[in-house]
């Protein structure tokens, strides 16, 4: 979206993805200051940074645990877009 913002608006964007404007603005500034995101949220994102760093440590263990693969796989797409 921010690739296209000067050529077509923020507010058009938002008109064919049908979201709010707002929302967006909103989104763009906690990512400016995410200091000023809920406390929830900052725990999450420490969660995500500590599950990525053992999935990368996990990735190369044997399961046998029937659905533990599914689980860290469900993880892994997270963690990529993160990286």
């Amino acid at each position: 979206m921010n690739r296209h913002r000067q050529t077509y608006g923020v507010e058009s964007i938002c008109k064919v993805l049908q979201i709010a404007p707002s929302g967006y603005w909103r989104r763009a500034a906690l990512k400016r200051e995410p200091h000023r995101r809920c406390a929830r949220v900052q725990r999450d994102e420490t969660l995500i940074q500590h599950i990525c760093v053992n999935f990368e440590f996990a990735e190369h263990w044997d399961f046998r645990v029937t659905g533990a693969t599914d689980k860290l796989h469900d993880h892994q797409d997270d963690c990529t877009a993160r990286a």
